[in-house]
C-alpha cells in the first residue's frame, strides 16, 4: 500500500509539473492571437542566422518556415531553461502530445502549436521527423555530453539534419540527392554549433566535444572549466571537430557537381542554412581555433551579404 501511494503522489507531482511547466508560452495571450508574428519574433530575437535565411524562402512559405524553426528553438533550450529533469521531460511530453493533437486537428492553445498546425494544412510535413526531434532532445536531458564522434553524429542526424528534412518536405522537394545533401548540411550545422557555444556549455561543467576526441588530445576538462581560456589541447580539439564539419559540408557540395556545385533553385533556401556555418568555420581558423575568442560571439556584418551571394550563384 506504501508503494502504491508513493506511485501516486509521485505521478500526480509529474502530472502538475507538466501543466505548470509545459510551456510559458502556454499563457501568451498575444501569441495566441497572431501565432505567426510570435513564431516570427521569436526566431528574429533567439536566431538571427536563420533569421536572415528566412528572406530566401517564397513568401507562402515563410509562415511555415518562422513555425518550424520557432519549433526547433523551443525545444533545442528545453535543457537549459529548466532545473530540474522532470520538467524538461514534462515539456517534451507536452510536444509529444501536442503534435499528436496538431495532427488530428485538435491544436493546443500555443502560438508555436497553432502555427504549425496551420502549416500541416498546406504542406505535407511527416509527423515522424518531429517525433524524431523530440526523442533526441528527451535524450539530451539525460546524456549532455558524448563520448565518441559516432554518438554526436547520430544526435546531429536526429535533430539539424531532421529539420532540414522538413523544410525539403515544406518545399515539396523528396529528392534523395538532396535529401543526402541535407543530412551532411545539418550534421556540419550542429557541430560547428556546438563548437561556438562551447563557453556557454563550459560554464555548466559541460564539455561538448566528444571525448574520445578531447582524450586524444589531452584535454584537461576541468583546468578549461576553471579557467575559462583556450589551451593547445582544446584548440586541437576544436582542429579536429572543425575538419569534420567541413568534411560534411565538402561531402554536401559534392552531391550537386554534375551540376557544377549550382543547388536547384528551389532547394537553395534550404541550403542556406550551411552559409553560416561556413562563417562559423573561417572566423575559427582566423582565432587559430580558440573557441573563447570573442569574435565567435560577434554578429558577422558581412553574413548577410554572403547569403544573398549565395542564393544568387546557387551554390554554398
Amino acid at each position: 500500500m506504501v508503494l502504491l501511494s508513493l506511485r501516486s503522489h509521485c505521478l500526480q507531482r509529474f502530472s502538475t509539473c507538466r501543466r505548470l511547466h509545459a510551456s510559458p508560452a502556454l499563457r501568451s495571450e498575444p501569441g495566441i492571437s497572431n501565432p505567426a508574428q510570435y513564431c516570427k519574433e521569436l526566431v528574429r530575437k533567439h536566431d538571427y542566422e536563420s533569421y536572415l535565411t528566412s528572406q530566401l524562402y517564397p513568401k507562402r512559405f515563410q509562415g511555415g518556415y518562422f513555425a518550424l524553426r520557432a519549433f526547433y528553438i523551443e525545444l533545442a533550450t528545453v535543457r537549459e531553461a529548466v532545473s530540474q529533469t522532470t520538467l524538461g521531460q514534462a515539456r517534451l511530453m507536452f510536444w509529444r502530445d501536442a503534435m499528436k493533437d496538431i495532427y488530428n486537428d485538435k491544436p493546443p492553445r500555443h502560438p508555436i502549436a497553432l502555427a504549425i498546425h496551420e502549416a500541416t494544412r498546406y504542406n505535407h510535413l511527416p509527423l515522424y521527423h518531429f517525433n524524431r526531434i523530440i526523442e533526441a532532445r528527451e535524450q539530451e536531458l539525460h546524456n549532455q555530453t558524448h563520448l565518441t564522434l559516432e554518438s554526436m553524429t547520430s544526435h546531429a542526424e536526429s535533430t539539424s539534419s531532421t529539420f532540414l528534412y522538413l523544410l525539403l518536405a515544406m518545399l515539396n522537394l523528396s529528392s534523395s540527392t538532396l535529401a543526402h545533401a541535407a543530412s551532411h548540411v545539418g550534421v556540419a550545422q550542429s557541430l560547428t554549433t556546438f563548437l561556438r557555444a562551447l563557453p556557454f556549455h563550459a560554464t555548466k561543467g559541460v564539455m561538448v566535444i566528444p571525448a574520445e576526441i578531447t582524450s586524444k588530445h589531452n584535454v584537461n576538462q576541468q583546468e578549461i572549466f576553471s579557467k575559462m581560456e583556450s589551451s593547445h589541447g582544446l584548440e586541437d580539439a576544436v582542429f579536429e571537430l572543425a575538419t569534420v564539419a567541413n568534411d560534411h559540408l565538402l561531402t554536401a557540395r559534392d552531391m550537386f557537381k554534375e551540376s557544377g556545385g549550382r543547388v536547384p533553385p528551389v532547394a537553395v533556401p534550404v541550403f542556406s542554412a550551411a552559409i553560416p556555418v561556413v562563417s562559423i568555420l573561417s572566423t575559427l581558423e582566423t582565432v587559430n581555433f580558440n573557441v573563447f575568442d570573442p569574435s565567435l560571439q560577434i554578429r558577422d556584418w558581412r553574413l548577410a551579404w554572403q547569403v544573398w551571394r549565395s542564393y544568387y550563384k546557387r551554390t554554398f
